[in-house]
């Protein structure tokens, strides 16, 4: 048998399609068309499957469906995270995940891609309202190959990555997490840092609007991102102060406890640029020199550490086999199926033993699989083994054993019907199904009830 394929099957006719699809493919490569104002790459994509009536065959409307449909099977990741994936070409793919961002990251997003030919992936990111509607926040295509946006709120977003027809192949997804502004105090970093927002202050009378970054007395204190210098005043809290609003943001950044201010008030910075030196005015003459660095919006004081946060975390390494990538592979044993690849994940089922599922990305010591029923999942790859060797093997008694391309005897076709006496093996087994192959190398499900 093929392990590299999908057990459900796609019930989609090429002929006839493949040509026109092709045709419309290479037009979305070659130049643009004006049939509305394109939101996205992804959504342009769409609309020209429309304009060339594809979404009335059972391929582009199955791709417009599953667009939508993929949102309420998103896993959740933890960020950062990174998947080795594959993307059939025959079948109608897509896939989403949930991730936590904090207000001030900036997220970047990788994608690579190899295949026989080359095709395109859609990446969009987007947000859930509380009312449930959905907001792209950005977009991009693997032409460009990476996408990066700036968390403007802490929340949940959705990533969604969606092939193009008729193309496909193996791709690498890399999501990681870094500061949206520069450094504010010039050679020194967040290990400079000892004092965070939030922490009490006076008696816990109050808390810390900021985060304290100790360095050398008169260190400069550099621009975190190009502005304007709104104000430059004195304060019995904060002594000697900068405020900086920079340019095309909805916030302010605060330089407080400065020994000199060598800003100017309305003047032109860009990032790098020193607005003062490091010292301890103010409320701070009894501590060490350090730069109290806030940032206000209309809302309040909001946490900086994510703003500047020069920490970057690496992804686990995939240690996943990649070469299953595509395959169908069955349980050793009992397995559990999880939401995530978090230690205390919530579980989504509980798997028998011989259960098959087809594996669709590797990341870290993971399998993202999916079951023939749809269902995704994440379950740890030393629970998955090969299905080449037969777990048993046996005869057909009844005269009308039906071979079924998928495990429901209700809704999937008949591929054909076994004579009695037929060999077969048990390569594995999903509810009441089994899935099996006969001498001719023909593999199907049967139903195991009378």
């Amino acid at each position: 048998m093929n392990t590299k394929q999908l057990q459900k099957p796609n019930n989609i006719k090429f002929a006839g399609l493949y040509l026109m699809i092709l045709g419309l493919l290479f037009s979305c490569k070659s130049g643009q068309v004006n049939l509305f104002k394109p939101a996205s790459p992804h959504e342009q994509y769409q609309r020209k499957l429309v304009a060339a009536g594809l979404d009335k065959t059972s391929m582009g409307s199955a791709w417009i469906v599953s667009s939508l449909s993929v949102f309420q099977k998103a896993l959740n990741i933890n960020i950062p995270y990174q998947e080795t994936g594959y993307f059939p070409a025959e079948s109608v793919s897509a896939t989403a995940y949930r991730f936590n961002i904090v207000q001030g990251q900036k997220i970047s997003i990788k994608l690579s891609r190899k295949g026989v030919q080359p095709f395109m992936i859609y990446i969009d990111i987007w947000e859930q309202a509380q009312n449930g509607q959905m907001k792209l926040v950005a977009a991009a295509d693997t032409i460009d190959q990476s996408l990066q946006f700036e968390a403007k709120t802490s929340g949940s977003v959705f990533i969604r990555l969606q092939p193009e027809l008729l193309r496909g192949g193996q791709y690498t997804l890399n999501i990681n997490t870094g500061p949206s502004l520069g450094f504010p105090v010039k050679s020194s970093n967040s290990r400079d840092i000892k004092s965070i927002f939030g922490d009490g202050r006076d008696e816990n009378s109050r808390k810390h609007e900021g985060i304290d970054i100790f360095a050398a007395f008169r260190t400069p204190a550099v621009a975190a991102a190009g502005g304007t210098v709104t104000r430059v005043n004195e304060n019995n809290l904060g002594g000697k102060v900068v405020w900086l609003r920079p340019k095309d943001k909805d916030y302010t950044l605060y330089y407080a406890h400065l020994d000199l201010q060598t800003a100017k008030e309305g003047q032109q910075v860009v990032q790098g640029d020193t607005l003062g030196l490091v010292g301890n005015t103010g409320n701070a003459k009894s501590t060490s020199s350090h730069l109290h660095f806030g940032i206000y919006t209309s809302g309040g004081a909001v946490d900086p550490l994510p703003f500047v946060n020069t920490v970057i975390k690496n992804p686990p390494v995939i240690s996943s086999a990649v070469s299953n990538l595509n395959s169908t592979m069955r349980t050793r044993a009992a397995a559990t199926l999880y939401a995530s690849t978090d230690q205390n994940a919530r579980t989504i089922t509980s798997l028998k033993s011989g259960t098959i599922v087809k594996v669709n990305s590797a990341n870290s010591s993971w399998y993202k699989i999916e079951l023939p029923d749809g269902q995704p999942g994440f379950i740890q790859a030393k629970a998955l083994t090969s299905i080449n060797k037969p777990l048993l093997k046996l005869k057909v008694t009844s005269a009308q054993q039906e071979l079924y391309d998928y495990p429901d005897s209700l809704h999937a076709a008949v591929k054909l019907t076994l004579k009695t006496g037929t060999q077969l093996e048990v390569l594995g087994n999903y509810n009441s199904y089994q899935l099996v192959k006969n001498n001719t190398d023909q593999t199907g499900w049967i139903d195991t009830l009378p």
